[in-house]
Parts: structure tokens; C-alpha cells; sequence
């Protein structure tokens, strides 16, 4: 490290420390209002759970997986995106590139959110640190290939996950639905459904969640682990399934509202499942800029991983929980109800499918987005119902805020850059 940069880390430690947190509690605020809307958003669009009890979902289970398995060491440079190495003598550029990029990305979050645009906060944290890298080390310094790559995602994202919602809600309308005896049917088969759905959902967790605790599993033993699961939750909702009571008045205005009441119980399920996993593994576009940044100040150290304090998780965790609270409505809107109309059954093949490919992806290292998985789910299960089942108006919005995050994560970040270097380099 050069004495200038010495200099400015013994001048204004405290305040990096203080802004630090202020942004990371602002982006992790940015990842409840969003992404956290978009895990409950097809449990709330299609009513089987109310949005206070989203809330209470998420405040539990988003809470406690970005606290417990958040991460004991995280990247503080997400994804690899950028060389570090040309960061090592000028540590008040990786400080200040980490605290615009958390108010760039939490500011473009903010403003998704208010739109009702379901956008991806790692892409919005990529593009960010993307930008702050191009002024602030240089054009080079930037992994095009990574970026290259993360770009891709926009397409494998949505078009695996959307097949796999396709052809799950088309076996649930071919199984049950279509038949004389739905309600029968569903009584069998959706314990089946529920098998997979904790299944899909615990791999989840083990592959993307736990890898940051010290907890290591062999691929075997996360299978055992899943299928044990899988049959805990099938028996226990198949219980539930038995007390269900046939609403005839009900079923005689709607035919299937007993058997989606069936489905609405696996909604809940799937819902806890898909907010921990969520939040074990998205907690880390907040926290990891602000670990780089406490690295930096507290030991003079610029590096591609920092330990992680638990009352960074905390904050992190609390702050998901307080962006779903008070702004997480507008994307729910959106993904729940304004694409196509869900109902439980539609529901839950939506976020199977979204469990699915992560899954998938985790296994064979495709690029992916959770935001644009669980979007491109919502979109197959609207296709198995035929095209006009889909609002394109509001598909295009969507596609559109997509492709402007990394672009508008990067301005934005360029733009604070430059004011906080104003201010504390001169």
C-alpha cells in the first residue's frame, strides 16, 4: 500500500465504516423490495397465502437464512468480475468503488421497485462494480468474459425455467384437473408434488445456501439429505391434505376450489423453502461489498474474500425483511398477479420449476438469475394455458428493465464514484 492510500484509510476510517453500512443496509433494503418480493410473489398472486403472512414468511425464513447461512466468508468482489490485483496499492479506490457500487445498485433497485420491475440484484451489484472499475482502474481490470457470460443468463434463465413450469403445470392439469374426479386425484398425487417440491427446495438450500457455512456435503449425501426431507413434507401435508374440507357451495361456483385449497397447502411449503434459500444466498450482493470495505479499513487488507461479522448478516437480514415491508408490494403486483393469473396449482408448478433449474444450474454451472428463473417459470406456466393467458405489454416491461440493469447499475456507480472521490480525495 502507498502512503497516499495509508493516508486516506487513517484519515476517514470511521466515516468509510459508518457509509458502508448506511449503503449496505439501503441495498439489502433494495434486495427485499425486489427479489424478496419476487419469492413470494406467486404464493401471494395466487392467494394461497395473504401478504402479511408473506411478511411473516419472509421476516422468519429470509431472516434466518441470510443470518445462519449468509455466509461465514463471502466474495467481496462478486463473481470474479474484476482483477483486484491492480487495487493492492490504492485501497481508497476499492473502498470508494464499493461504497458507490452499494448506492448505485440500491438506488437502481429503488427505482425497479417502484415500477414494478422484477429486475436481478446481482446483476444490478455486477453492473455497479463494473462500472466503479472501468473509472476508477481501468477498462482492462474488467473480466468481459465473466460479464459476457452473466449476460447469457438472460436467455438460459427464463427459456430452462420456463419449459420446466410448462411441462410440470401440464402433468398437474393431465393428473388431476382434466379428470372427472379432480378432487380425488389431487388428494393422491400432490403429496407426490410436495415430495418433489422440499426435495428440489432442500438441494437448493444445500447447494446454494450452506456452501459459505463450513458445512460440506458430498452430491450423495445431499441427495439422501433432500429425499429425507422430501418424505417428511409429503406425510406431514398429506395430513393436512385429510382435513380439508369439501366446500360444495364454493366448488359449485368454481370446480377446482377444494382441490387448488390442496395446492394452496403446498404453496406454503414451497414458499418457506424458496425465502430461506433466498436468503442465504442473495444476502451476499449487500454484505460482500461492505466486508470488502471493513477488510480495507480494519486491516490494510484489499482481497477477493473477508470474513464476515455476524452483525453484518443482521443487518443484512434485517434489512431484506424491511424492504419487503414497506416497498415489496409493487413487485409483487407485477410477478403475482399482472403477467398471468396464478392460482396455487399455477403457483406452485411456477416455483417448482423455479427450485428445478437452480438446482440445475448449481449442478452444472449455467449462468442464472432467481429474479429471471421465477419470472420465466410464471411466463411457462401462463404458456401451458395458451399464449393469450399472457399480458405481453407487461412481459416487454420486463424484459426491458432486464436488459438496462447492468448498464444502469454501471452509470450509476460512475456517477457516485466521482461525487465520493470529490469528497474525501479532492
Amino acid at each position: 500500500m502507498d502512503f497516499m492510500g495509508f493516508e486516506f484509510l487513517m484519515s476517514g476510517g470511521g466515516y468509510y465504516l459508518v457509509l458502508a453500512t448506511v449503503f449496505g443496509l439501503f441495498m439489502a433494503w433494495g434486495i427485499g423490495a425486489n427479489d424478496v418480493a419476487n419469492a413470494m410473489a406467486t404464493s401471494v398472486g395466487s392467494k394461497a397465502i395473504t401478504v402479511k403472512q408473506a411478511l411473516l414468511v419472509a421476516a422468519v425464513f429470509e431472516f434466518a437464512g441470510a443470518v445462519l447461512a449468509g455466509g461465514a466468508v463471502t466474495s467481496t468482489i462478486r463473481k470474479g468480475i474484476i482483477d483486484s490485483s491492480g487495487l493492492e496499492s490504492q485501497p481508497e479506490i476499492l473502498v470508494l468503488g464499493m461504497l458507490a457500487a452499494l448506492l448505485a445498485a440500491g438506488t437502481w433497485l429503488l427505482l425497479a421497485s417502484r415500477k414494478g420491475w422484477p429486475v436481478s440484484t446481482t446483476h444490478s451489484i455486477v453492473g455497479a462494480i463494473v462500472g466503479f472499475a472501468i473509472v476508477g482502474v481501468g477498462f482492462d481490470a474488467v473480466k468481459w468474459g465473466k460479464v459476457g457470460v452473466i449476460v447469457m443468463s438472460w436467455v438460459a434463465s427464463p427459456l430452462t425455467a420456463g419449459i420446466a413450469a410448462f411441462l410440470i403445470y401440464s402433468s398437474v392439469q393431465w393428473l388431476i384437473l382434466s379428470r372427472p374426479d379432480p378432487l380425488d386425484r389431487a388428494r393422491r398425487y400432490v403429496p407426490l408434488y410436495m415430495f418433489m417440491a422440499a426435495f428440489m427446495i432442500t438441494l437448493v438450500t444445500l447447494f446454494k445456501g450452506l456452501k459459505h457455512v463450513g458445512i460440506h456435503v458430498t452430491t450423495f449425501e445431499a441427495y439422501l439429505i433432500a429425499s429425507g426431507f422430501g418424505v417428511l413434507v409429503s406425510l406431514v401435508g398429506s395430513y393436512f391434505i385429510s382435513r380439508i374440507k369439501v366446500d360444495k357451495k364454493a366448488d359449485k361456483k368454481f370446480h377446482y376450489h377444494t382441490v387448488e385449497k390442496v395446492f394452496g397447502v403446498l404453496m406454503v411449503v414451497t414458499a418457506c423453502g424458496m425465502a430461506f434459500a433466498h436468503g442465504s444466498n442473495d444476502v451476499a450482493n449487500a454484505i460482500g461489498p461492505v466486508a470488502a470495505v471493513i477488510s480495507v479499513v480494519q486491516h490494510n487488507a484489499v482481497g477477493q474474500s473477508a470474513s464476515v461479522s455476524i452483525w453484518v448478516l443482521l443487518l443484512g437480514g434485517f434489512g431484506i425483511v424491511a424492504g419487503l415491508a414497506t416497498y415489496g408490494r409493487h413487485v409483487i403486483a407485477t410477478v403475482g398477479t399482472k403477467i398471468t393469473h396464478l392460482t396455487p396449482s399455477r403457483g406452485f408448478a411456477a416455483e417448482l420449476a423455479a427450485a428445478s433449474t437452480i438446482v440445475f444450474a448449481s449442478g452444472t454451472g449455467m449462468p442464472i438469475s432467481t429474479t429471471h428463473t421465477l419470472v420465466g417459470a410464471v411466463l411457462g406456466v401462463g404458456m401451458a394455458r395458451g399464449i393469450t393467458a399472457i399480458n405481453m405489454g407487461v412481459v416487454g416491461q420486463v424484459f426491458l428493465s432486464w436488459v438496462v440493469t447492468i448498464p444502469a447499475g454501471a452509470g450509476l456507480s460512475i456517477l457516485f464514484f466521482f461525487i465520493l472521490k470529490g469528497i474525501f480525495v479532492g
